[in-house]
């Protein structure tokens, strides 16, 4: 009887020791590792912006290379989810994109399902620095009864920690290499006269972006030819927004137009483009190309302090209905600035 007594006695104590570790254990938790990228932040965030891109580096998939993989709603956006199922070693799963600052953040939600459940947040976080990028990779949470507990017996920091380097590790290697063959783009410093279009501004989904130029042309043409009026220019793409986290276009597919036709096109749709210093390049190349051209126009603005105001200007020079070749198709790619 005694011994069961000293052994009631020690379950007791070891209990007690037990709660009052989980009740004094961190409330909060966060868990990251950085690395620098020698290449600009707008180059780096293509490479961390969606979930697919993510699992390009992820330092799991050598665990299950037959890992089932499968993904709800569009990939880049808030709410598009990426499910997984593997083997033991990477169990089952779910991660969920919740909020998007381009360039900057993405913070997804990842409930795991097996081997065990639980649920955490994850940030992707990117700040220039003197290489380049830091690129921060961090689990945050808060800790339970449970989750304080296994903290005093489990370093977590130590065991994802080094799946974090590998992953960041993978990451560095493919955003420089992708940086260091990227093409090179002449840009020229110009002065751009005040500019007169016709078309409707509209927020347009880019998945919409083709149709939303296509019937707009038309009708534009269509519209001053009526007018008697010719086009000044080739057909533009006048940009006010690019919103990534919505994947949508503030713009305007427009005729440009003489300044002094305004008589002539009263009831029409009509957008000034102010007079600005802008820079400049001379695109050639299909329009699902023109991505890169972008990121060296950022990247020019911001290693030279400029500041880009009011519009991106897209000139379509070629015709694709007379160039097939979509690598003879010129575009000028112009952004006003100070």
């Amino acid at each position: 009887m005694r011994a069961l007594k000293i052994l009631l006695v020690l379950l007791l104590v070891i209990a007690a020791l037990l709660v009052i570790l989980g009740m004094t254990g961190q409330d909060r938790y966060r868990i990251e590792r950085s690395v620098s990228i020698a290449a600009p932040v707008e180059a780096v965030w293509g490479h961390v912006s969606s979930l697919g891109a993510m699992d390009k580096w992820s330092p799991w998939n050598e665990l299950d290379p037959s890992m089932k993989k499968t993904m709800e709603g569009t990939d880049g956006t808030v709410g598009a989810i990426s499910k997984w199922e593997g083997n033991k070693d990477v169990g089952k799963g779910e991660q969920r994109i919740d909020s998007i600052v381009p360039n900057s953040l993405l913070r997804t939600h990842l409930t795991f399902q097996e081997p065990w459940t639980s649920e955490t947040d994850a940030l992707i976080e990117l700040a220039p620095d003197a290489e380049g990028t830091k690129v921060t990779w961090a689990m945050v949470g808060e800790n339970d009864f449970m989750g304080k507990l296994m903290s005093k017996f489990m370093d977590m920091d130590a065991m994802l920690g080094k799946d974090f380097e590998k992953g960041l590790a993978l990451l560095k290697s493919q955003a420089e290499s992708a940086h260091a063959a990227r093409p090179t783009f002449e840009i020229k410093t110009i002065e751009r006269s005040a500019s007169l279009f016709v078309g409707k501004r509209d927020v347009v989904k880019w998945a919409d972006m083709k149709t939303f130029f296509g019937e707009n042309f038309t009708s534009g043409m269509g519209a001053i030819g009526k007018a008697g009026v010719a086009p000044a220019g080739a057909p533009s793409g006048v940009y006010f927004e690019w919103n990534v986290e919505e994947q949508t276009a503030d713009m305007i597919a427009g005729i440009p137009v003489p300044l002094t036709a305004r008589a002539k096109l009263k009831g029409l749709d009509l957008y000034e483009a102010p007079a600005s210093k802008a820079l400049l390049i001379e695109y050639r190349g299909g329009y699902e190309g023109m991505g890169p051209a972008h990121e060296a126009m950022d990247a020019y603005i911001n290693a030279n302090g400029l500041t880009h105001h009011t519009n991106v200007i897209e000139e379509y020079i070629t015709d694709p209905g007379s160039e097939p070749d979509s690598t003879k198709w010129l575009t000028n790619i112009i952004y006003l600035i100070k």
